[in-house]
């Protein structure tokens, strides 16, 4: 791709992201997100592949849906209140509107079926952009109306993702779809608790980008998208693999790495709820997680591919292992002993 225009379509995902972020007008926050679309799309079927075509026009369909049910949903509540502030969203109807088109813009179950095949059709940093940033507009309109929201409906939705992000990445052998059904289960974390503290919600996101992050450059820079590609990447970038397998383990959730400090907060804030039941369901689920990421990293560090005489093995690549992909990493392992002061961020 020409990089002007990669230029320019990154911008327009900087600026229709924080057009959505700071405004207080339903209209802006729809502006907003119709930006991020329509600058998404050319990097989603940049490469001219069938499957990448596909993955754009599944993905443009999906959003436009979304964005119409959004608008329908603002206008009814501006028809019954007068109001078109974001955070007076009153109406029932409008909450129960907003709840679906939110969750499909973000691919939360029952709308989740579009997400694996768009990650599938797209390159890994485009993937990497449609997990993390493009989530993230979504993710600050539900927390803006989170006082608004049908506790029961998104209790429900969350669980219904955190079981089928586990169930359905258990069979995958493709790595974008793995990661794709694990964004759909901690999805379900984010939600479970979005109600009860919102702020809790933007910090699992936030160290689930972080995360998804380090995976997807780690995975970028060894060129490895299939679990049988992963099993020979030990020999191109030895330490770099090793630590890779640490940041999937954190993705798991497993103590003492970054990605236990999320899911530890949310038990416990759901057992102060005295949402007993609801935590134990979720706790649970996160096993199925954990098995596809334990698979991941066996792959990644300890398993051998097929060795046979005629093989030319891929030894000590060249490239580099750029100074942010080392840094996310880190970041991405370390993090529990300063929970105290993440949890200080706004």
């Amino acid at each position: 791709m020409n990089p002007q225009a990669k230029l320019i379509f990154s911008m327009s995902l900087l600026l229709g992201t924080t057009i959505t972020i700071s405004s207080n007008h339903w209209i802006m926050a729809w502006t907003g997100l119709e930006i991020n679309t329509l600058a998404i799309l050319p990097l989603i079927s940049k490469s001219h592949h069938p499957r990448a075509i596909e993955a754009s026009t599944k993905y443009f369909l999906v959003q436009a849906t979304a964005s119409t049910l959004l608008l329908f949903s603002s206008m009814i509540n501006a028809w019954h209140t007068g109001q078109w502030d974001i955070t007076q969203l009153t109406h029932p109807l409008s909450c129960m509107l907003l709840t679906a088109a939110i969750s499909m813009k973000l691919g939360l179950v029952p709308f989740h079926f579009w997400f694996p095949e768009v990650l599938q059709g797209s390159s890994l940093m485009t993937s990497l952009l449609l997990a993390t940033i493009m989530k993230f507009p979504p993710t600050i309109l539900l927390f803006l109306t989170s006082p608004s929201l049908n506790p029961t409906l998104l209790c429900t939705m969350a669980i219904a993702s955190a079981a089928l992000g586990g169930w359905m990445g258990l069979n995958q052998t493709q790595i974008r779809k793995i990661m794709a059904f694990s964004s759909i289960s901690h999805l379900g974390w984010m939600a479970i608790i979005l109600i009860y503290s919102p702020k809790l919600t933007l910090i699992t996101f936030y160290l689930y980008s972080l995360t998804t992050a380090a995976i997807f450059f780690t995975l970028n820079t060894t060129n490895t998208l299939k679990l049988s590609a992963l099993m020979a990447a030990w020999s191109k970038i030895p330490t770099l693999t090793a630590t890779l397998m640490l940041a999937l383990l954190s993705l798991a959730g497993l103590p003492p790495l970054t990605g236990f400090l999320p899911k530890w907060l949310i038990i416990q804030e759901l057992a102060k709820q005295e949402l007993t039941t609801t935590a134990t369901i979720i706790a649970l689920l996160s096993l199925l997680g954990l098995f596809f990421y334990l698979r991941l990293a066996y792959c990644a560090t300890i398993t051998l591919p097929p060795n046979p005489a005629n093989h030319m093995k891929q030894w000590h690549t060249n490239k580099s292992v750029n100074t942010l992909t080392s840094t996310l990493v880190m970041l991405s392992i370390t993090l529990l002993p300063m929970s105290p002061t993440i949890l200080t961020i706004p």
